[in-house]
């Protein structure tokens, strides 16, 4: 069974596109390997996006614990 190349593509361009890599570089990467940058970039993303959402509640004077309607109850 081969590696689909919808998904080569995916990831190759996933990482691309956040590590400014060539070609092939990432190519050259095994698959466990680009798959576990994959996940990190990910992770990576996530966080980033948590704090920036808890920074713009606390701008917004709600609190860690307000809902999406601003609401701090």
């Amino acid at each position: 069974m081969t590696y689909g190349t919808d998904l080569l593509l995916e990831e190759v361009s996933y990482v691309a596109y956040h590590f400014h890599w060539p070609l092939e570089t990432i190519l050259d990467l095994e698959h466990p390997l680009r798959r576990d940058f994959v996940a990190r970039i990910g992770a990576i993303n996530a966080a980033v996006n948590e704090a920036a959402e808890e920074r713009a509640r606390t701008a917004a004077g709600a609190g860690p614990d307000a809902d999406a309607a601003g609401n701090g109850w």
